[in-house]
This record gives C-alpha cells, sequence and structure tokens, in this order.
C-alpha cells in the first residue's frame, strides 16, 4: 500500500516547521544521521532504505526522521532520527514523529517501533513522552563486531544494550501534542 507523500506544517515552540518526504539524495543528510549513528558500516547499510521525512524551517533542514519496514508487515521502524543540535528541544523531534505516525496510518500499519541504546536516558525519555512503550532489551548491540567503536559512553555510561519500543497507532495520535515545557 503506498502512502500519501507527508507534507504538512507543524507547530513547535520554534514556530512553525514543514515536514515533508525528502526526494533527493541521502548523502545529503548524512550530517544529521550521523547525530543517531555512531557506526558508520550499520549507517551505509542502510542508509539508503525506506523513507525519509525532513523537517525544515526557512528553507533549511534542521531534521530527519527514516522510515523502514520492520519484521512484522504491520509494522513500521523509525531506524534513524535526528534534530540539528542547535534546533533541539523545539518540538522538532515530536514534530517528526507525528508525521511518522501519520505516514504509518495511512500505510495501514498498526504499530510503530524504535530502538535506542540503553545508555542513552535522553532518547528513553523523547520516546516515552511522544508515546512509546518499553518493548524489549537487546543485549550487546553496540560492539567492535556490530561496527560500534569500543569505549562510547553517554553521559558516562558505557554504550552496551539497545532497548526496543512501540506504539500503537491504530488510535489516537499523541505526537502531534504540544511537547512539555
Amino acid at each position: 500500500m503506498t502512502a500519501e507523500r507527508p507534507e504538512a506544517s507543524r507547530p513547535t515552540t520554534a514556530g512553525v516547521v514543514r515536514v515533508e518526504e525528502h526526494s533527493g539524495p541521502r548523502s545529503a543528510l548524512r550530517a544529521l544521521f550521523e547525530l543517531a549513528e555512531d557506526s558508520p558500516a550499520a549507517l551505509d547499510a542502510y542508509i539508503d532504505s525506506g523513507r525519509v521525512l525532513v523537517a525544515t524551517e526557512g528553507g533549511r533542514v534542521v531534521g530527519q526522521l527514516q522510515l523502514t519496514d520492520a519484521d512484522e508487515p504491520a509494522t513500521a521502524e523509525i531506524k534513524n532520527m535526528a534534530v540539528a543540535p542547535s534546533h533541539q528541544g523545539r518540538g522538532i523531534g515530536r514534530a517528526l514523529v507525528g508525521a511518522a505516525i501519520d505516514v504509518a496510518r495511512s500505510e495501514g500499519r498498526t504499530a510503530l517501533v524504535v530502538a535506542t541504546a540503553a545508555a542513552d536516558t535522553g532518547n528513553l525519555r523523547f520516546y516515552q513522552r511522544a508515546g512509546f512503550r518499553m518493548r524489549s532489551i537487546e543485549r550487546d548491540a553496540f560492539t567492535a563486531a556490530t561496527g560500534y567503536p569500543p569505549g562510547l559512553e553517554i553521559d558516562g555510561i558505557e554504550l552496551r544494550d539497545r532497548v526496543w519500543l512501540d506504539m500503537h497507532v491504530d488510535g489516537p495520535s499523541t505526537a502531534t501534542k504540544e511537547a512539555p515545557t
């Protein structure tokens, strides 16, 4: 099933941000992808998968979200999402997640999944505030064998395990609500 192109203006605390599907080369967005992916090899393996939504402000891309197929046909995965550091904390990530929910619904999907590092408490907080719930833990996901350099830390916590979260999208969206300040 093919979804309509997500093109919408969404209010954020930074003003109005336009979210639309990216149609150009993914290489133009690589710096944003790298904000959310510490393994160049892993990024190379998936950067061209799925579709990418971009958030623009004043014609400049300030965030991206990559949406791919998951193992279950009724589920889509947020594979990579990042907002430029200068624009974080303004609701742009929430706007991107809201657009991903809209795309998933338009495709007849019933769930979204996302994975993040167990050490990244900021990401865990963000996704739970957006309506995701804990699903499972994948131990030792970030190793040299999977393309991650040893010794990586996030806020003083060793990068080791991956946490999977999910959200049912067949009900009302929580991602388009205004982010708490």
